[in-house]
């Protein structure tokens, strides 16, 4: 009996010191449970109240050129820029060009000299001409013989009939090139040999060869282009603007065309109706004075054109159009300044237009704190974050 009873003690013993850790080890891991739910993670809670938001240093900011400024209202500019180029002024540019077929045999300007008007350009032959100033030379004379007899000795008839043919022997000259001068030094030369169907092209207006496309002693035929001049003192400036803004721009409004450190006062003097095939963009033609000689067709070239608006006095916000950015969900942003220096947070605001390299927005209290220079490089540091980068 005694035996039994000490067996039975050990057994309970055994099973005591074997369960009771078990029990131990579950209070222990309940009361962690209870621990963590009853403490939140501070970790968490800095992730919260900083998302969206990037922290730049100093350092940062002063590589990449970081420039803020509180956003104020600004009087709305009546210029927009817009990139041109310098082109011919085809109102003042002719092509010399002969009217029969004929010979050249000689050249009397070479390519980039500056002519006057009249000035002899080429000497060409003809057949054709030889026979006009012939018949230039025998009704000038018939002419002059009756005209000195006068109406009460001649027929009237005749009298009238040598007065056409006069003139229809100058008229036909001056159809195959003969400029007036050409013919009136003819007939008053007593050498009729000068009949010998030479006759020179000469420069319609005074300005500079731009073009030259034959050799002594080519047959030219009639309307073949040999020579092009025109006059430089003033020219034209092809500029490129959104359509919108085209719009906003009238025939007659002042403009300026820059080129390097130079200024050159304009006039709006056409608006083109077709948009660019390649570009889409609206076409300003501008005329611009060129005295000195300084532009030159094919310069690409800056200019700012005054705009006809109603709203040249309004006040606005305006920032740099680079510190307007696209957020993650399509909208327009920009970057403004919290709290700290150098903390940054994606904000969004409404664009209403782009003008003069500004954009006009709306969406933000006066004297908020935005970048200005250096938004993409922000950005990027809030994409690479991970957090949104816009405001809700």
């Amino acid at each position: 009996m005694m035996n039994f009873k000490i067996l039975l003690s050990v057994l309970l013993l055994s099973s005591t010191v074997i369960f009771t850790p078990i029990v131990i080890a579950g209070n222990d891991e309940h009361g962690h449970e209870e621990e963590n739910h009853g403490e939140p993670s501070s970790e968490g809670a800095e992730e919260h109240d900083e998302a969206g938001v990037v922290k730049l240093t100093s350092e940062q900011m002063k590589l990449a050129g970081i420039i803020v400024k509180p956003i104020q209202l600004q009087k709305l500019q009546s210029i927009i820029q817009a990139p041109g180029e310098v082109a011919f002024n085809t109102y003042k540019t002719v092509a010399i060009t002969p009217r029969i077929t004929a010979q050249l045999i000689k050249r009397h300007v070479v390519l980039g000299e500056h002519v006057k008007k009249g000035q002899a350009i080429a000497t060409l032959s003809s057949v054709e001409m030889a026979e006009a100033q012939g018949n230039v030379l025998v009704t000038y004379q018939e002419w002059r013989r009756v005209k000195k007899l006068g109406k009460k000795i001649v027929a009237e008839r005749r009298y009238i009939e040598a007065q056409i043919k006069w003139e229809l022997a100058k008229a036909k000259a001056r159809a195959y090139g003969m400029t007036q001068g050409q013919i009136d030094r003819l007939v008053k030369s007593s050498n009729f040999s000068r009949a010998n169907g030479r006759f020179d092209l000469v420069a319609l207006i005074g300005g500079t060869i731009l073009k030259e496309d034959y050799i002594v002693g080519q047959q030219i035929e009639p309307g073949q282009e040999l020579n092009v001049i025109t006059d430089e003192s003033s020219l034209w400036v092809m500029a490129n603007v959104a359509p919108a803004i085209a719009n906003q721009i009238t025939v007659g409004n002042k403009a300026t065309v820059q080129w390097e450190d130079k200024r050159f006062p304009a006039t709006v003097s056409q608006i083109y109706h077709n948009l660019d095939e390649v570009t889409r963009t609206s076409r300003i033609r501008l005329s611009v004075e060129n005295k000195e000689d300084s532009l030159h067709a094919g310069l690409f070239v800056e200019t700012q054109i005054e705009i006809s608006t109603q709203q040249e006095n309004e006040m606005v916000m305006l920032v740099p159009e680079h510190a307007v950015l696209r957020s993650s969900d399509g909208d327009w942003q920009v970057l403004v300044e919290q709290d700290e220096t150098g903390e940054f947070k994606g904000v969004e605001i409404e664009l209403l237009d782009i003008r003069n390299g500004q954009a006009i927005i709306e969406g933000l209290a006066i004297g908020t704190p935005v970048v200005v220079k250096g938004a993409f490089f922000v950005q990027s540091e809030l994409a690479k974050s991970g957090f949104e980068i816009h405001n809700h």
